[in-house]
């Protein structure tokens, strides 16, 4: 049996070498420091764009948007046997409108599914906006304010006026600020709108709301439900989008699978409709990880080479251990406990300089659709940073502790 004794002979092994060589180990400990910090800091960068992007999606786009899929053209002649191709269309064929019908059931419907927290009916239709001689064109949402509220939080970026008036004021409209201030309205003032069908409106503007998304406020605007079908001369059954908003907004795109089979609709979900960004997102994620992951790795060839280094030096110093008794194992645990011990300090420090990091960038503004930059402190990218920096500071020490563990004594001796 192993004398206990030795593990705290081991331990005391380890903190002489890197006292005896504090140069040395404060370069390996400024290797992991670098790592960790920038490994850290830059997932938590990319967690918060990530956050901003998507936070930016909701504000005007649902988890899932079903609707009626136009259809431009199918076959007029079936494929007869497998590996044949139809070559018989009729690219004239239009559908009569894109309206769902019986919209009230499949409202019903959807409520009564698991994990949807919120479903809503909207009509968009294109609008001029028109105030003297100024006309700007725009897209017009007709909703149900009180619901479309709880699916996009629209009271949250709601500037001026009050978002709540649209329920009274049938002619009422929620007015985004770019609009606005190219037509020098404010909230109180008459504006008319026309619609595609040349139907006019004339319409108070009740509020005024700022998405930070240069695109949508340049053209948006929320008005009543029913006065959108008024713009396209429809009735109160025409609904064009039911809006749907689930519990875990990552599998929308199981959740629309399950609503289209459910409902005969097509059901498109968030990451679909703007694959775009998505695709943007995946890529900014793989090279940041391919950074943060490279550094790590050269602070651990650093480490590595720094006790490779003093197990070249330490060389009769390990064969005298060999010769006293010291097992391979006991060998090993020297010099990852060495490893180890500078891997903490690298970690400790490095963690401390990623908080600054990150505190110091998230009072900085850069302005425009963001704001203030979007990080902030992520606990579950601390933890995973941790765990990294361990791992390969471990392996670090480890590798070149085998080589030492597998000196035999009597040939050193002899040299």
């Amino acid at each position: 049996m192993k004398p206990k004794h030795k593990h705290n002979i081991s331990s005391e092994i380890s903190i002489s070498y890197i006292v005896t060589k504090k140069k040395l180990t404060m370069i390996a400990a400024l290797g992991v420091t670098l790592g960790i910090a920038i490994f850290v800091f830059m997932n938590s960068m990319m967690k918060g764009f990530d956050r901003t992007s998507t936070e930016g999606i909701f504000k005007t786009v649902p988890h899932i948007r079903l609707f009626k899929d136009d259809e431009t053209s199918k076959p007029l002649a079936q494929q007869i046997q497998k590996g044949e191709e139809t070559v018989i269309v009729n690219p004239r064929i239009v559908p009569e409108n894109n309206v769902l019908v019986n919209p009230n059931s499949l409202i019903a419907l959807l409520q009564h599914q698991d994990q949807v927290t919120v479903v809503t009916p909207q009509v968009n239709t294109n609008v001029f906006y028109n105030s003297g001689k100024s006309q700007i064109s725009g897209l017009s949402t007709g909703v149900n304010i009180a619901e479309a509220d709880r699916m996009f939080n629209i009271r949250s970026y709601v500037v001026e006026g009050n978002m709540d008036d649209l329920k009274s004021v049938q002619n009422g409209i929620l007015l985004v600020v770019g609009i606005a201030q190219k037509m020098n309205v404010r909230t109180g003032d008459n504006i008319t709108i026309t619609s595609s069908r040349n139907v006019i409106k004339v319409m108070k503007v009740v509020g005024l709301f700022r998405t930070n998304n240069s695109v949508t406020d340049k053209s948006r605007s929320y008005i009543n439900i029913s006065l959108a079908q008024q713009l396209l001369q429809k009735n109160s059954s025409y609904i064009t989008d039911i809006n749907v908003n689930v519990t875990e907004f990552d599998n929308a795109a199981d959740y629309a699978a399950r609503f289209s089979k459910l409902t005969g609709y097509k059901a498109e979900d968030w990451k679909a409709a703007n694959e775009t960004l998505m695709a943007a997102g995946k890529m900014r994620k793989i090279i940041i990880t391919l950074i943060s992951f490279s550094i790590l790795l050269v602070a651990g060839f650093g480490i590595y080479n720094i006790l490779n280094m003093t197990i070249s030096q330490k060389i009769n110093d390990i064969a005298i251990l060999k010769a006293m008794g010291f097992k391979g194992g006991d060998v090993i645990r020297i010099f990852v406990q060495q490893a180890l011990i500078i891997g903490m300090i690298g970690l400790a420090i490095g963690l401390l300089l990623a908080t600054v990091l990150v505190n110091v960038l998230a009072h900085v503004y850069v302005g425009g659709d963001i704001g203030y930059f979007p990080i902030r402190f992520e606990p579950s990218m601390y933890a995973r940073g941790f765990l990294f920096g361990f791992i390969i500071t471990f392996f670090a020490g480890y590798i070149p502790a085998r080589k030492a563990a597998d000196v035999d004594p009597v040939s050193i001796f002899r040299k």
